[in-house]
């Protein structure tokens, strides 16, 4: 019988429909934690469902959202709370790419929509959640960010920037968890083969890129590690792919 480290557990995954978010949400769903996937793809949503039903024998909870509605992400917090009490654990892997351009030529409204999928939602899932998290035995939240931060360049602008102030919000809210018993974890997923990817890089062959499904066992570790340095409590990982 596989191990199930995660039995008894609640997770939230954030872009569940696809990619590094489907991904996520099966793998913790294989580890044994009831998920609830998060994302504006209902289609999306109901085969991921079909997914863990078939892997595991248990349905996940579906909730149709779009980041950027910060009061549906206030209304998802309050349900919880109502149906389980607290939350184990948060994967925030929804994002948007929002198309490359120069920064002087992007459009304020699309500035607007990058900055609150990206950003502002982070604040909102942090502000909705942390008491839910507090209320777990080991509460562990996991933000998705990207290697443009450490390393920008043209044309990467909105994204870069929003994924910089992700980095940035979690390391000061985690500093704040210091006392308690909410752990977090910044991971960089590099390169994968995903709908994201393949908007940033049109001319890439998707087949030399690794399948999101590789990031799950980083994924389940993280949520079930007791994370934390000396210094600052909030642990960075960069995926890399195995070599054979």
């Amino acid at each position: 019988m596989t191990a199930q480290p995660l039995a008894n557990t609640i997770a939230l995954v954030t872009g569940a429909s696809r990619g590094i978010g489907r991904s996520t949400a099966l793998a913790l769903a294989k580890a044994g934690a009831h998920v609830i996937a998060a994302a504006r793809t209902q289609g999306g949503l109901e085969d991921l469902d079909d997914e863990i039903f078939a892997a595991t024998g248990a349905h996940a909870t579906l909730v149709p959202l779009d980041l950027a509605d910060g009061p549906g992400i206030d209304t998802l917090g309050g349900a919880i709370h109502q149906r389980f009490g607290r939350l184990d654990i948060l994967v925030h892997a929804g994002a948007m790419l929002g198309g490359l351009s120069p920064v002087s030529h992007v459009d304020p409204k699309q500035w607007e929509t990058i900055v609150a999928v990206n950003l502002s939602s982070t604040h909102r899932l942090i502000r909705s959640f942390e008491p839910l998290l507090k209320a777990a035995p080991k509460g562990r939240a996991i933000f998705v960010t990207t290697g443009v931060v450490a390393r920008p360049r043209a044309f990467w602008g909105p994204y870069a920037a929003t994924k910089a102030g992700l980095e940035a919000l979690v390391r000061c809210w985690a500093d704040e968890m210091e006392s308690t018993n909410v752990r977090c974890a910044i991971v960089d997923p590099n390169s994968m083969r995903t709908k994201m990817r393949a908007e940033a890089f049109p001319g890439e062959d998707p087949e030399t890129l690794p399948h999101p499904d590789e990031i799950g066992p980083l994924m389940v570790e993280l949520a079930t590690a007791d994370l934390g340095l000396p210094k600052e409590n909030v642990v960075f990982r960069q995926w890399k792919a195995a070599r054979g």
